[in-house]
Formats: C-alpha cells, structure tokens, sequence
C-alpha cells in the first residue's frame, strides 16, 4: 500500500499532495485540537473557582457538596454524616437541572 502512495505522490505532483496535508492538519486543528483544548481551559478555570458549599459531581457521577479544598484534594459530602476524600482533578462544577417542558 505505501508503494501505491509513493507512486500517485510521484505521479501526481508534490506540491498538490503537500497543500492537501497541510490543509488536513488545519481542519484537525480547527475542528478537534482547538474545542478542545478551550474546553480544558474552561474546567481548570471552574475548579479554581470552587469553593465550600458549591454541589459538584465527580468523574464517577457522584453529587455531592464541597466541606473543604486542600492543594490537590477535595473533602466531599455525599449524604448525612457521609463524607469522602476525591481528588481535584476529578470533580466538576454540578450544571443545574434544566427545566422541564410540557
């Protein structure tokens, strides 16, 4: 198969083969790379901003609130009496509920 492609590139002319991949890694970029890498900046700015009292879920999809924050912990309390130790980095901001239609 890498045969095949050498052939079509020697064939076909560099530079058209050269604008195509240049012009696939821009689309990558634009369309995954970029959304993405916003997206991450957005949560690392939300749980800087956590604070105690604010209801948070975790990345195993447990809703809890924050009793405290240490460096890179987070002491959580899921229920009466029940509280949990999580790591930061796995805890996201909880989205209110949307309202229901009718």
């Amino acid at each position: 198969m890498s045969n095949y492609i050498f052939l079509q590139a020697q064939q076909g002319g560099g530079l058209g083969g050269i604008i195509m991949i240049v012009a696939m890694i821009v689309i990558f970029y634009f369309f995954m790379i970029r959304p993405q890498s916003k997206k991450q900046k957005e949560i690392k700015k939300a749980r800087e901003a956590m604070k105690s009292g604010d209801k948070v879920v975790t990345a195993g999809g447990i809703h809890g609130k924050i009793k405290s924050i240490d460096e890179n912990t987070i002491m959580l309390v899921i229920d009466k009496d029940v509280i949990i130790k999580v790591d930061k980095a796995s805890v996201y901001p909880a989205e209110p509920a949307a309202p229901e239609k009718k």
